[in-house]
């Protein structure tokens, strides 16, 4: 047995024997009677006889350290470990806050039975424990060519997957084949599946709408093309031209993804709406009459685009930058055109990231719920659908599970078809050989179309953000623009009392609890995300298609289900954790963890697997080779899931509107309070202040992480003079 092994097993004897083994929410006397008093086995020898049988798979894993090593020891391992798991979760769902928890259990031993609180930091200890031993079992059987390290990768990330993402959707979507009363009507789900305003084709035949359906399929492939357009024009640009204001054009590529929600929607109907400036100076200027254009398709589109193209030039960019230039130049040694290098070799090699930013794309616009609520008019889709089943008038939980079952089937399609697309081709151009190749400039037809599409837009977006800007500022933009602090000082202000500095600002609360929140939500996020898709993209084994759609599940679903979701599983006994910081963090962590994936899954498709078995030729360990060789190179990836999860963690609002409280209450949340209240301006300052911490946040994970070194050589440095000593 390993250290390591004997490690975890001790650690599973510490959580049941010593460690709180409910939930923290009662009083100890004295230090030791919290700890010891309060432990597993403390309690099942004092009333809770269920915990009692946990000792036997405890017993069981020390069998192999005192019986000595045998070809037995994995096999031991694996059954202390499915056992110990077996019994802690049976006893976790069987007994409930009220007694047992399933009819048979009423009726075999009577009611209301034994009663017990959510798991706490004992039981959660041991439960790790037992998945950590249960893994390490199978290494030992030779799985995953025994490496332990891997299959307790895959073990917990899997376990993770299933606790907060399979878990919780799953408690929702059950109510789609249920009644209003709980029980099972497979005929009320049929019908509401099959209804009129879902899958209606009228728009084709009469001037009435199409079901809801095809707008949220129509709008999703529309944005899913535009954001990987801009994103590849912003990102050649980035890492291929000689632009003189890159750094300008990058800020300007990733501002819309650090702004808060409902803000771009707000800017645009500020703009073009029938009050908007644009649309006075067109009605003065050259007698365009004032029109309501901006609500619907139209508006939604420009908005997600402006919200979602971030996205793939953060995915693309890393793709662009890890194209080995020695194949454009052995392209061009046989004398293709620059043009046709680009279509047959730059462009095929690009197809991991286009497929990986289009997905990202479709999915995002699928769940979006903030820009269809403020832009949507008469264009419905199934995000907004979902929201006001779930919290409208109908309050009808069966009608938004099925909603949410339609996303999800739109979201495996396309995940369907980027598999077929990418199929299995080999996509590697990051080997350990030595590469000295020049990045060769853009076919002129390409540049030019990459200014073209990539500069206006950067314009369009820095006079929305103009408008953002001096919304905050003003006492009421599109009625009084005489300057003003005001909408500042009352979010922000601090006052110098006897007691020191006091934040009287009516946002500093929500503010406090949002850094905090992000900043423990972003870290983990990028650490499961690009785990995730290291064991992807290098490894091997059974479900591991179905264990990838996984990572996407929680991102198809519209944050409202998320949420809603969340407080069914949560609620209530064996994990108790709603009312929580931790909660937030988890909803975070696991909403936002596609992007580390994909992000991930892209750049690591071009680097050889060649320099992960030279390491582990050499002698290192899997950690080690990940740590030393695989992290380095994934830097374009980890800078795009930092970002992505720390802005996302400041900006997301339709997953924890539902999950705040008086103690955790995010700035997104106390947003849509000033919006719904009509206190623009206010709102427009505080988004002003965020976005100003996000990008100096941007620019700390930037620096922290540093730039991947691909040892080739610039342009710059290929043009520097070089010294010729002359040989006589």
């Amino acid at each position: 047995m390993s250290r390591a092994t004997l490690g975890w097993i001790v650690l599973g004897w510490i959580g049941y024997a010593l460690l709180p083994w409910y939930g923290l929410d009662g009083a100890a006397s004295s230090l030791g009677d919290y700890f010891v008093g309060r432990s597993g086995l403390v309690h099942g020898l004092t009333g809770a006889w269920w915990l009692l049988p946990i000792l036997l798979p405890l017993v069981m894993g020390l069998r192999p350290a005192f019986a000595g090593s045998g070809e037995s020891d994995g096999t031991w391992l694996i059954a202390s470990g499915l056992l110990g798991l077996a019994l802690v979760i049976l006893q976790g769902f069987a007994i409930g806050m009220n007694g047992w928890t399933f009819e048979v259990l009423k009726v075999l031993f009577g009611e209301p039975g034994p009663r017990q609180d959510g798991i706490g930091y004992g039981a959660t200890l041991t439960l790790t424990a037992f998945l950590i031993v249960l893994c390490h079992g199978f290494a030992a059987r030779g799985w995953c060519r025994g490496d332990a390290f891997v299959t307790s990768s895959i073990g917990v990330v899997i376990a993770l997957i299933i606790v907060f993402v399979f878990f919780p959707v799953s408690t929702i979507l059950a109510s789609a084949f249920a009644d209003n009363d709980g029980n099972f009507a497979p005929a009320e789900f049929a019908a509401k599946f099959t209804d009129q305003s879902i899958w209606g084709l009228d728009c084709l035949t009469s001037n009435l709408r199409c079901g809801v359906a095809w707008n949220t399929l129509f709008l999703g492939v529309l944005v899913a093309f535009g954001t990987t357009a801009l994103g590849l024009a912003f990102a050649l640009i980035a890492t291929r031209t000689a632009f003189r204001y890159k750094k300008l054009l990058r800020v300007m590529s990733v501002l819309p993804i650090i702004t808060p929600p409902f803000v771009i929607g707000l800017a645009l109907i500020l703009l073009f709406g029938r009050s908007g400036a644009l649309s006075a100076v067109l009605w003065d200027w050259f007698g365009i009459p004032r029109s309501r254009w901006i609500y619907g398709l139209p508006g939604i589109f420009i908005a997600q685009l402006l919200a979602f193209t971030p996205i793939a030039f953060l995915v693309l960019i890393g793709v662009v930058q890890g194209i080995s230039p020695t194949l454009e130049e052995a392209s061009q040694t046989l004398r293709a055109k620059s043009w046709t290098t680009f279509m047959t070799i730059t462009l095929p090699l690009m197809r991991p990231g286009l497929a990986n930013a289009f997905l990202l794309g479709f999915v995002e616009s699928l769940a979006d719920f903030g820009n269809p609520l403020v832009l949507g008019g008469n264009y419905e889709v199934l995000s907004t659908k979902i929201f006001f089943a779930v919290v409208g008038a109908q309050q009808d939980q069966g009608r938004a599970a099925v909603l949410s079952i339609i996303l999800l089937a739109f979201t495996l399609g396309a995940f369907w078809l980027q598999h077929a697309w990418l199929g299995k081709k080999v996509y590697t151009t990051v080997t350990g050989k030595g590469d000295a190749g020049i990045p060769l400039p853009l076919p002129r037809r390409v540049a030019a179309a990459s200014y073209l599409t990539a500069i206006p837009w950067a314009l369009f977006t820095l006079v929305v953000y103009t408008i953002i800007v001096v919304g905050g500022f003003v006492r009421s933009m599109g009625r009084d623009y005489t300057p003003t602090l005001d909408h500042l000082l009352t979010a922000f202000r601090i006052e110098n009392t006897e007691w020191g500095l006091h934040f009287s600002g009516s946002a500093w609360d929500s503010f406090f609890a949002t850094v905090k929140v992000a900043a423990l939500a972003a870290p983990l996020t990028a650490a499961v995300g690009l785990l995730t898709a290291y064991l992807l993209t290098r490894q091997r084994f059974s479900g591991q298609r179905a264990f990838e759609f996984g990572t996407l599940l929680s991102f198809a679903i519209p944050g409202t289900v998320v949420g809603v979701s969340y407080i069914l599983a949560f609620n209530v006994p064996p994990i108790e954790i709603t009312g929580t910081g931790f909660i937030l963090v988890m909803c975070f962590v696991f909403r936002n963890m596609p992007v580390g994936v994909r992000a991930g899954i892209a750049t690591l498709s071009q680097i050889d697997k060649s320099l992960d078995e030279a390491s582990l030729t050499l002698g290192a360990r899997s950690a080690t080779t990940m740590r030393r060789v695989v992290l380095p190179l994934l830097r374009p990836a980890v800078v795009a899931s930092l970002v992505y999860s720390f802005v996302r963690a400041m900006t997301a609002v339709s997953a924890v509107i539902f999950l705040v409280t008086a103690e955790y209450n995010m700035a997104t949340t106390y947003i849509v309070g000033r919006v719904e209240a009509g206190e623009f301006g206010l709102a427009i300052a505080y988004s002003t202040v965020l976005i100003l911490v996000m990008l100096l946040a941007i620019v700390m994970i930037q620096l922290a992480v540093g730039e991947r070194r691909l040892g080739r050589r610039s342009a710059a440095a290929n043009a520097a003079p070089v010294a010729v000593q002359a040989v006589p």
